[in-house]
């Protein structure tokens, strides 16, 4: 008898898949940390990430896979795939490899990455020694997490279409099966004003520069009426050349974020905007507003997902943090999949209590805690997989879980 979930369909693995599995993983184990390393050492900024697309994808096609590079008109964007849906589920692992300006790899890219690719190389040897295509494995190469939005990209392009289960895993300060995250809004309000001596003849310049500290102000008292979710968090980027010149241009770039992805689009963000117009008006200056970059959905996981990998966490002597009810404050573009398709977005630990996005994180991520990730990360991955192709009344309860969201446009 296997272990059996809350609708009585049996979870378990099979001792010998999960023997094979681990077997596989471990096959792959020094080249995936190679990979890791060499990404670690080069690291690129969003759409840049030349070396580690093309390291990622020489890898996949040498053990076997059909890769296609550049796709949704992304150059570092590929997608890979192995077996056939006319075969089973289209299980996808998605795979990050953008690094952070002046900080390298303080998101632990390198690791997402490297774990992705040894889920899809450690399921696709299993599959080869069992003599049998259980379904379609697809590696989809994502690039510009880091404020790019390069998974709307790939949404957009139709490229993610008919995937049953997505799955990634991020680094963090905890091993944690399932999180929740802030759908997010990335805007810029440019005001354009008149330039004039600012002491000679003030009274005939328009003031960009004014228009932007009252955005900034209107936001402020804007915040009490805002929900506990709801965050806005705004910066002056150009506010002027001199201080005897009136500023005739200005720059203030805001993100704005909130757990409801339709309330965020329809409600907030428009709200905010008004702010920008507001002090547009009241000083005289013309406003531009543009989305800075791809609106990024909240992160809705999949609790069928999100039961298996809390599982396979204990497989690989990991404890998991409880389920918590509130919601984490950050953002992600894995949360526009998660609103499409069945998804989940787990975080590994790389030491207890870490922060993301320091010096620390980067360097652990290139260390034993970062390695140690790669090789857990891609055998919990794996096993989820496995689970979900040899068990077809599990795949049947992950569509269930799964209520399709808001599709954002490009």
């Amino acid at each position: 008898m296997g272990t059996m979930n809350d609708q009585g369909v049996d979870v378990g693995l099979r001792l010998e898949t999960e023997r094979a599995i681990r077997d596989s993983v471990e096959h792959y184990a020094a080249g995936l940390l190679d990979v890791s390393h060499r990404i670690h050492r080069q690291p690129e900024l969003r759409f840049e990430e030349r070396f580690a697309s093309a390291l990622l994808t020489e890898t996949l096609q040498k053990e076997g896979f059909r890769v296609e590079i550049g796709v949704a008109d992304l150059p570092t964007a590929f997608i890979a795939d192995f077996g056939s849906e006319a075969d089973g589920p289209t299980v996808a692992f998605v795979l990050e490899y953008d690094a952070l300006e002046t900080i390298g790899h303080g998101c632990g890219h390198n690791v997402i990455a490297s774990m992705g690719l040894g889920a899809a190389l450690g399921t696709k040897r299993w599959m080869e020694q069992e003599d049998r295509h259980f379904g379609r494995i697809l590696v989809v190469g994502s690039p510009g997490e880091e404020g790019g939005g390069g998974k709307n990209h790939l949404i957009a392009a139709g490229l993610l279409d008919g995937i049953d289960a997505a799955l990634m895993m991020h680094p963090s300060g905890e091993n944690l099966s399932v999180m929740r995250t802030l759908g997010r809004v990335a805007v810029d309000f440019e005001f354009s004003g008149r330039a004039a001596h600012a002491a000679v003849s003030p009274h005939l310049g328009i003031n960009a520069l004014d228009a932007a500290v009252l955005t900034l102000n209107a936001i402020g008292l804007l915040r009490q009426q805002l929900s506990t979710d709801s965050r806005v968090h705004a910066v002056i980027l150009d506010g002027g050349e001199a201080p005897n010149i009136i500023p005739e241009r200005s720059l203030v770039r805001a993100y704005i974020r909130a757990e409801d992805t339709r309330t965020l689009v329809d409600e907030l963000q428009p709200k905010v905007e008004n702010c920008a117009r507001g002090a547009a008006l009241a000083t005289g200056a013309t406003v531009s507003i543009t989305n800075q970059s791809p609106t990024y959905a909240a992160l809705a996981p999949n609790a069928t997902l999100g039961a298996l990998i809390e599982k396979n966490f204990e497989r690989v002597g990991r404890i998991t943090e409880p389920a918590r009810a509130e919601v984490f404050p950050g953002s992600t573009d894995m949360g526009n999949v998660s609103q499409i398709v069945p998804a989940i977005h787990p975080n590994i630990e790389f030491v207890p209590g870490l922060g993301m996005h320091t010096r620390e994180a980067a360097a652990l991520a290139a260390g034993k805690p970062g390695d140690e990730a790669v090789l857990d990360g891609a055998l919990i991955m794996a096993m989820t997989a496995a689970q979900l192709f040899t068990t077809p009344e599990l795949m049947d309860q992950v569509r269930e879980s799964f209520t399709e969201g808001v599709r954002i446009a490009l």
